[in-house]
């Protein structure tokens, strides 16, 4: 009765939600809702994948695979960003018997600080800029194969003297095969809506997005294969790179072989790619290439391998450690860091 509840509450939430991002299909406010929340998601490409272990992590961006196997798990994240750019997440799950599986996770990211100072240059003193998210979610199983979840968004943001407040949701929907070690997951990002805004009467829609993605680990091989298709709401995320003309050329073999070589890159926008090398149950390898990311921040006239992020993860006893650097621009490749592990594992050993 009361997951009944809990079910139609989520809902009704997107019910209300929903209008407001579909019809402006592009996010202004909170962008930081879409920063990689750990360091796995970072290497392999900056979204999550789903798959069929129990990492808190990937729960974390499709609530679906929220369940009992991550009872008492908790994650630390930390990434040093750009400059005196930073940002975090920590998160935890709790099953309970009646009412299902849940997660609690407080995500923020701190922009520095700045000095202020008048129109004639006089120091003022120094003020800070920041937003964060409180957020809940809960997960349940259907059936053998089929799950549903959704996250609920409570979210801060303060810069200067200007503040905002907004409520969201996630909602998500899995299929996972054990026996075939295959996962697939679609989600429905950031519905939802400002509470209050920076400036009287002007609202701002939430970075909104659909997304959908895929992995399987061989059967007789130590290796996962993944596809992420993102903002799968909008087609073309590409650049205006052609100036509007009165008139209609007419079409060519080469103008043909344009439109063909235009339809792929537009599809390939929306593609991250990559594998994860899985040699032991401790130790770990990710590698993940973003083809939008590169083609939005290559420098033309330099090699490089901006769009390509890598990552490792190393099992100590309790505690899991991944590492994630992705490579944004030639100018700087953030690292992030991720500690997990059991509570109560950890709680007993110590009591033992």
């Amino acid at each position: 009765m009361k997951n009944t509840i809990i079910l139609r509450s989520i809902l009704f939430l997107t019910f209300c939600f929903i209008v407001n991002p579909l019809i402006s299909q592009s996010g202004r406010v909170y962008e930081f809702l879409n920063l990689p929340a750990s360091a796995r998601m970072t290497a392999i490409g900056g979204y999550g994948i789903p798959d069929t272990g129990d990492d808190i992590n990937m729960a974390l961006f499709y609530p679906s695979l929220i369940s009992s196997a991550m009872h008492q798990h908790l994650t630390l994240n930390f990434v040093s960003y750009f400059d005196d750019i930073h940002y975090g997440t920590a998160a935890y799950s709790q099953t309970f018997e009646k009412l299902g599986s849940f997660t609690g996770r407080v995500h923020y990211i701190s922009y520095g600080k700045f000095d202020e100072r008048d129109e004639v240059g006089e120091d003022l003193g120094t003020f800070s800029a920041g937003e964060y998210a409180f957020i809940i979610g809960w997960g349940r199983q259907l059936s053998d194969h089929f799950h549903i979840g959704s996250n609920l968004k409570l979210i801060g943001s303060d810069f200067y003297r200007y503040s905002s407040y907004g409520i969201a949701v996630d909602v998500s929907g899995s299929y996972i095969n054990h026996e075939r070690l295959f996962a697939a997951s679609i989600l429905f990002k950031n519905i939802g809506r400002q509470i209050t805004y920076y400036h009287g009467g002007n609202n701002e829609p939430l970075p909104f997005e659909i997304v959908a993605g895929v992995s399987k680990r061989l059967l007789n091989a130590p290796i996962r294969l993944f596809g992420v298709a993102h903002n799968l709401q909008k087609w073309d995320l590409t650049y205006d790179r052609h100036v509007e003309s009165g008139y209609m050329p007419a079409e060519t073999e080469a103008s043909r072989e344009d439109n063909i070589g235009d339809f792929a890159d537009r599809l390939m926008h929306h593609i991250i790619l990559g594998i994860e090398f899985l040699p032991t149950d401790n130790l770990s390898f990710h590698i993940g290439y973003n083809y939008r990311r590169r083609q939005e921040m290559k420098v033309e006239s330099r090699l490089s391998t901006v769009g390509f992020s890598w990552g490792l993860g190393l099992k100590i006893s309790r505690f899991q450690f991944s590492y994630g650097r992705s490579h944004y621009h030639l100018a700087g490749s953030p690292n992030h860091i991720t500690v997990l592990f059991n509570v109560g594992d950890v709680l007993k050993d110590f009591r033992e």
